[in-house]
């Protein structure tokens, strides 16, 4: 996905990063450690979060990442992500994080899928396919808009592995004997200096917006 405008513009100095989500936050912190921007969250600035109103990631991402600029006078940045589900029609979606909350947290959430694939018959890796989504958008307090997106494929397997947050536990990728859950930082959303493509959704969504407007 390319960026919403065709100049792009560096990013630099100090930016918000529009999460209240910790698990985001820290991912977010160590991709743009490297580039020496100072970030501070929606969370730390007291800033409200906003209602996620859109009917895709992007428009969620841009939503998020406005309202914190509109209010901060500062860069935004903002992640939506979330993981679909081919055999259940793409759920959850950009509903992922609602469905979490509506089953009380991840685990159970991973446990709903778990049952409705098996209720559909989808035992085999291939009958579980997956990928995971993050949309990135940064707005400045002018309405100057970049967005980027990335995408991860793989299946849903059983959970495994404490690291990560979310969905990661039962998630692996394409190539991978690790799931999300059993992977380190690096080893997931590591940026590789060989300019090879990263492996997680957050990261390779990073490596486009890096590419544009930071460095």
């Amino acid at each position: 996905m390319m960026s919403a405008h065709t100049a792009h513009r560096k990013l630099e100095g100090r930016v918000v990063i529009a999460t209240h989500n910790a698990g985001k936050l820290r991912e977010m912190k160590e991709l743009l450690a490297p580039y020496g921007i100072a970030a501070v969250s929606a969370g730390e600035l007291g800033l409200a979060e906003p209602d996620e109103t859109g009917t895709t990631f992007l428009a969620n991402a841009e939503i998020k990442a406005r309202a914190a600029a509109d209010v901060s006078g500062l860069p935004s940045f903002a992640d939506d992500s979330g993981l679909c589900v081919d055999a259940l029609g793409g759920d959850p979606g950009i509903y992922s994080a609602r469905w979490a909350k509506e089953t009380g947290d991840f685990p159970s959430a991973m446990g709903r899928i778990t049952d409705m694939l098996s209720e559909r018959g989808a035992i085999e890796p291939a009958q579980r396919r997956a990928h995971f989504v993050s949309a990135l958008a940064i707005c400045w307090p002018d309405g100057h808009l970049e967005t980027f997106e990335g995408k991860v494929f793989g299946f849903i397997d059983k959970p495994r592995g404490e690291k990560g947050f979310g969905y990661d536990p039962f998630f692996q990728p394409d190539g991978h004997e690790l799931t999300f859950g059993e992977m380190s930082s690096e080893e997931k959303h590591g940026i590789p200096a060989d300019g090879s493509q990263a492996l997680s959704h957050r990261a390779r969504a990073f490596q486009m917006l890096a590419g544009k407007c930071l460095g």
